[in-house]
């Protein structure tokens, strides 16, 4: 994220006060204290587990911001909101119904355990990063304390200025790491910057609608689970699955009839 945060400064010839570090710090932390406990918990609990419950923070989102700010919405707008919303919550729900059965390795990999010391990492994630994407809306779209290009960069370079507090620590403690060994974690390392790209300048725009939009990609890291992972998912949740995908298609429709 530095990187891609110094180039696109360069690129675009962007003027970047370091007031804005400040400014934007609280929806920074927020974020990047939400990750850091969704990726330790990982240690923990299955991916197809985690994800859903993670990402109802796009629920939490969209209730405080239609309770703080006005909105009208049409009817297909609310209804493809509601669709993804529940969906959402009703894979968080069959996860953990099925928990005994299909969601939890078996006795040889005891690293996985459903409890509520397992839980509790997810359900963080869950209330900070909603609070988060709210403050994010308020500072984008509802209020617009700070354009997309600020922010973009404000959330780059904080968490570029964590990595070298890691990088400090890990020499300190003399732990062996090497940049060369860490590919797939580079690779997603990549795409989170991608998505963070996107996910700015999109939040900028209609956060009520989007914020729920993005939460559903846990339908995306459910599936991918399956293919890559080999975690089974029964017949219900590809049923909410497709549901889910259903309401995306609402949203983008409906976009289209107000355009």
């Amino acid at each position: 994220m530095g990187i891609h945060g110094f180039g696109h400064m360069i690129l675009n010839r962007i003027s970047f006060p370091l007031i804005y570090l400040v400014i934007y710090f609280p929806v920074s932390f927020m974020y990047i204290l939400s990750m850091g406990i969704g990726y330790f918990g990982l240690r923990y609990i299955k991916l197809s587990i985690s994800s859903p419950v993670q990402n109802s923070s796009g629920a939490i989102t969209s209730i405080m911001i239609f309770i703080f700010f006005t909105h009208t919405l049409s009817v297909l707008e609310i209804s493809a909101i509601i669709i993804i919303t529940s969906g959402i919550i009703a894979l968080a729900v069959l996860e953990k119904r099925d928990s005994t059965q299909s969601l939890i390795r078996e006795e040889t990999d005891k690293k996985y355990h459903l409890s509520f010391a397992a839980l509790i990492f997810p359900i963080l994630y869950c209330v900070i990063d909603g609070m988060g994407t709210f403050a994010d809306a308020v500072y984008l779209d509802e209020l617009a304390l700070i354009g997309e290009n600020e922010a973009l960069l404000a959330y780059e370079f904080t968490f570029f200025i964590c990595a070298a507090i890691a990088i400090i620590t890990i020499k300190v403690k003399k732990e062996p790491f090497n940049f060369l060994k860490e590919k797939h974690r580079g690779v997603a390392a990549v795409f989170e910057t991608i998505g963070q790209f996107f996910y700015v300048f999109a939040m900028s725009r209609n956060a009520i609608i989007v914020a729920p939009l993005i939460a559903s990609y846990s339908v995306f890291s459910v599936l991918l689970s399956r293919v890559f992972l080999k975690e089974k998912l029964a017949y219900r949740q590809y049923q909410v699955i497709a549901g889910v995908l259903a309401g995306i298609a609402l949203l983008a429709l409906s976009e289209v009839l107000e355009n």
